[in-house]
């Protein structure tokens, strides 16, 4: 038999099926030829077994068995139901053939893949354009939604007052840092040691932000290292726990409503667990003394004897004193603690000088980046290494072979890979811009200018027989008590918010601060960052004793529950007022960044 003619209209399947007698068959009506063993005319000689392979695509059961509709078979050629026998490997075949006008499967993905080749593919130009149309768009065109809200926030900014303690305004390097090309990047791991290619600068700029930390606190590199990497200051100090301690280990930090913060670990009156550190370790907090706000080193130090931690936490969220940090180091190494301090609010007053430093005397320092450092948002890691110092009693750090800190190692691996993934390194490009604007004068004189702010502003409202826990401040905020008012801090922030002041609420030590907080909190970093001197806090205090009469007012009219309360402080023509006025304060000052 001749197979070298119509070569595209054949193909080859087996089907273990036997043929059952009949005179004639049906035709198929399907694309290939049907190759069908009938076991009946295998040769003898060969082994009897059943062929179950099929070399090509499965055709549905009627259409192998030959089962198609009568008009179909009438309607086909006797050229088309013609079968012919033939021998392969002695085996007896019946090859049927393909109707006419029918191209097989294999001519047609032929077609269509010879279809594809002959597209013309766009020029390079037009490719170009395409990119630069979805990714040289403004954000006022990509997305004008997104954008008329950030223009409303940018607004607040400048209309209003900001006294939230942990907020500032940055510069337009670190802006500009934070929405750069960097943010393309992915760098998993540290300088040097990456998981991805093409860190080269990556690196060199990492490296740039350690040195900037350091030489920002006027740290020595042989003592010590620090890890820029975290997301956050709780970020940071959950990779600490991480590091150095085992699940159930415990620690000790200042309790919340004394004014430390929840990521040294924190227990509801209800014993609820509100921070990881708390779930994951156990802690025990030591608190202020009631009568006079300050903390009670007499007790903390009783409290460390019998309890034990295997780190001691100094540093808060809403403390207005000094730390004694020599104090905390002596109870460190009498119960055989790791000493880490939290100055989160407070590394811009150290790194200026013009606060006590914990590095004399801790292990472990950690901080945000973007309080009164005035970078982007973010946690920075110090820890000593190099040989140890000599303590009085046992360093978590230490081991019987060596007399070397091992800080670095445990701290960096649970930054990354235990916690973290890649580095945001948009963020510590922005970190390494603040850093350095840290370690000039001009620096110094903005934190200087700080504290003198804050001072005048607890001036100012003790002469209006405001009561403020501790009665003043050595740093950069104030804890303001309205229980004289007979006001609630969550009542007080509402009406200031709408007055277009920002401050927060918080608890005050005794109060039932986990329902209804107290007081407020009030910081000078951002204001003064915007140029406002001691003369502009006086005004700011009024303003701050005016929104507590307003909301004296609305109280007593609609009661202390907020949902009637803040239908009062819609209908305020009081509040009004105030806003005006504070708005017309604010726009007087320069804002960092776009103030054009």
């Amino acid at each position: 038999m001749d197979h070298t003619h119509h070569q595209s209209n054949l193909s080859l399947g087996f089907h273990a099926v036997p043929l059952p007698p009949q005179p004639s068959r049906a035709p198929i009506a399907d694309d290939s030829i049907s190759l069908q063993i009938d076991p009946g005319l295998r040769d003898p000689s060969h082994n009897p077994r059943p062929i179950p392979l099929q070399f090509f695509d499965q055709q549905p059961d009627g259409v192998r068995d030959g089962s198609v509709g009568a008009n179909d078979g009438e309607e086909s050629d006797e050229e088309d139901q013609k079968e012919e026998e033939v021998r392969i490997l002695g085996y007896s075949m019946c090859i049927k053939r393909q109707r006419r006008g029918e191209s097989s499967s294999s001519c047609s993905s032929s077609s269509m893949l010879h279809s594809k080749r002959a597209r013309v593919e766009p020029d390079l130009e037009t490719r170009r354009d395409a990119v630069r149309s979805w990714g040289n768009q403004p954000l006022s065109a990509a997305d004008s939604e997104i954008f008329e809200i950030m223009e409303k926030e940018k607004q607040r900014q400048v209309l209003g007052i900001e006294l939230i303690a942990s907020e500032n305004f940055v510069c337009r390097g670190v802006l500009d840092a934070l929405g750069s090309h960097l943010t393309n990047k992915y760098s998993e791991g540290y300088p040097g040691a990456r998981y991805y290619g093409g860190n080269q600068y990556i690196d060199q700029i990492e490296r740039l932000c350690h040195d900037r930390a350091l030489a920002a606190f006027g740290l020595d590199p042989e003592c010590w290292g620090v890890n820029v990497q975290p997301y956050s200051c709780t970020s940071a100090n959950f990779a600490v726990y991480t590091g150095l301690l085992l699940p159930k280990d415990r620690i000790m930090g200042l309790d919340s409503p004394s004014g430390g913060h929840v990521s040294h670990g924190y227990y509801t009156p209800s014993g609820k667990k509100i921070s990881a550190a708390s779930i994951f370790f156990e802690s025990l907090s030591y608190k202020v003394n009631p009568l006079t706000g300050y903390i009670d080193y007499d007790k903390l130090e009783e409290k460390a004897m019998d309890y034990r931690p295997k780190i001691l936490i100094c540093g808060g969220s809403t403390y207005p004193r000094e730390w004694d940090y020599s104090r905390f180091r002596q109870i460190a190494d009498k119960c055989g603690a790791v000493l880490m301090c939290d100055m989160a609010h407070i590394s811009g007053l150290v790194a200026a000088k013009e606060s006590l430093s914990p590095f004399d005397y801790c292990d472990i320092v950690t901080s945000t980046t973007h309080k009164s450092l005035r970078g982007p948002r973010g946690g920075i890691i110090f820890f000593r290494k190099g040989k140890k110092q000599k303590r009085q009693g046992f360093c978590l750090g230490q081991t019987d072979e060596n007399d070397r800190y091992d800080f670095e190692e445990r701290i960096n691996f649970s930054v990354f890979p235990s916690l973290q993934g890649g580095p945001h390194d948009n963020h510590i490009a922005a970190l390494a811009i603040a850093l350095k604007q840290v370690a000039t004068p001009e620096y110094k004189s903005y934190i200087q200018q700080v504290k003198r702010n804050a001072q005048a502003l607890a001036s100012a409202l003790l002469r209006r027989n405001c009561r403020l826990v501790t009665g003043g401040t050595d740093n950069h905020l104030l804890l303001w008590d309205l229980r004289t008012f007979g006001l609630t801090g969550k009542n007080f922030e509402k009406v200031c918010e709408a007055c277009h002041i920002s401050l927060n609420k918080t608890p005050i030590f005794g109060d039932n601060g986990a329902i209804s907080p107290g007081g407020v909190r009030i910081g000078t970093p951002a204001m003064t960052t915007r140029g406002c001197l001691e003369g502009d806090f006086e005004t700011v205090a009024e303003f701050l004793l005016r929104a507590a009469q307003i909301a004296s007012t609305i109280q007593k009219e609609h009661g202390k529950i907020q949902k009637e309360f803040l239908k009062g402080l819609e209908s305020s023509r009081d509040v009004a007022e105030l806003r005006s006025r504070v708005e017309s304060f604010a726009s007087q000052f320069a804002m960092p960044a776009y103030d054009v």
